[in-house]
């Protein structure tokens, strides 16, 4: 029995030398104690290997019938973890900003176009991203590093290796998690003072027009069209401004479509999808890695121009960016008469 001991100790130490992770390490134990039970079982009985190990099988079965019960318990508790979405508590907010909010936020409130008024501003703002995916990722960032105070996220889609390539807020080990709850993580450890609404589920008609009446701005990253002309749809119906952008391999185009305020829907744009032949998703044509995070990052500076009044937006305007021949163009777009989503249906005011 000492010597047994002996020998697992010995493995240890010389696994800990060699730097050999604790998997390996466990494994190495797991292999003698067995090796020790076939011992008792092929040697006959007074052998002396068989005393200098205990003399009884039984021992070591019971200790190997313990490593598979503790070994059975990590696994089973892993996956469990897995399952379970952790519960973030935000801290209790004041009226006005705290000391750490103060310096957190000090490079917007020295710029003149924010200020303190645009901080909070983007403090009680609610802005509603759809996707979690490539361009949701870096906008759910950089809208909760800004500071605004509600966030909602919807995507029924969970993380995957594939993912991981363009989509920056998730990582390796929330593979097989609902990406609304590996993005919550993210933001919530990045900025505990916003709050983050996930719907794990996808966007039907059924519920969009519920969802979108608790929200001041929507941003679409959807990656089909069938979504984008849902958002743009509810979006009109209820007079909410819509920040939409798309990406093709190289490309990404993005506007702010606001027909409340005089400015083309997305259906005025886009009537109809087009041939999924001339407009591939990015699983089948390929997308640029970083080419999500710069539209999405500009999704996220016109959103929070938007909410803050500062500069021009891209209202009436399309922005399309080539990242391979490093060009950038603006087409001015105006609204279609004959538009059948938002013609008629609001009426222009002056932005302001």
């Amino acid at each position: 029995m000492i010597m047994v001991g002996a020998m697992v100790a010995a493995l240890w130490v010389i696994g800990a030398v060699m730097k050999a992770p604790y998997s390996a390490r466990w494994t190495m134990m797991a292999v003698l104690l067995i090796a020790v039970m076939m011992l008792h079982i092929v040697l006959p009985a007074g052998h002396p290997l068989r005393m200098a190990t205990g003399g009884d099988a039984r021992l070591w079965g019971l200790l190997i019938a313990f490593g598979f019960i503790i070994w059975g318990y990590r696994i089973g508790l892993a996956w469990l973890r897995s399952k379970v979405t952790p519960v973030v508590s935000a801290p209790v907010r004041s009226t006005s900003f705290s000391d750490t909010e103060l310096n957190r936020y000090a490079r917007h409130i020295v710029l003149r176009e924010i200020g303190g008024p645009g901080q909070k501003a983007l403090r009680d703002a609610k802005v509603l991203v759809i996707g979690a995916g490539g361009l949701g990722a870096p906008v759910l960032q950089y809208l909760a590093a800004a500071g605004v105070g509600t966030i909602g996220v919807i995507d029924d889609d969970l993380v995957e290796n594939a993912n991981l390539q363009r989509q920056v807020i998730h990582t390796d080990n929330n593979i097989g998690l609902p990406k609304v709850h590996s993005a919550e993580m993210a933001m919530i450890a990045q900025n505990p003072f916003v709050t983050v609404r996930p719907y794990n589920r996808r966007l039907t008609v059924d519920v969009a027009a519920e969802l979108f009446a608790d929200y001041d701005l929507v941003l679409d990253g959807s990656d089909n069209f069938a979504t984008r002309y849902l958002v743009n749809d509810t979006a009109v119906a209820q007079g909410i401004p819509l920040l939409a952008a798309a990406l093709t391999q190289w490309e990404g185009q993005i506007s702010l479509y606001d027909p409340a305020h005089g400015t083309p829907c997305y259906a005025c744009i886009f009537p109809q999808a087009p041939d999924p032949k001339l407009a591939p998703s990015c699983a089948e044509a390929g997308v640029l890695g970083p080419l999500p995070g710069v539209i999405g990052a500009m999704m996220a500076v016109e959103a929070i121009k938007h909410i803050t009044r500062a500069g021009d937006t891209l209202a009436g305007r399309l922005l399309i960016y080539d990242a391979l021949y490093a060009q950038t163009r603006t087409i001015a777009i105006k609204p279609r008469k004959d538009c059948t989503v938002c013609a008629g249906k609001a009426t222009p005011a002056p932005l302001g």
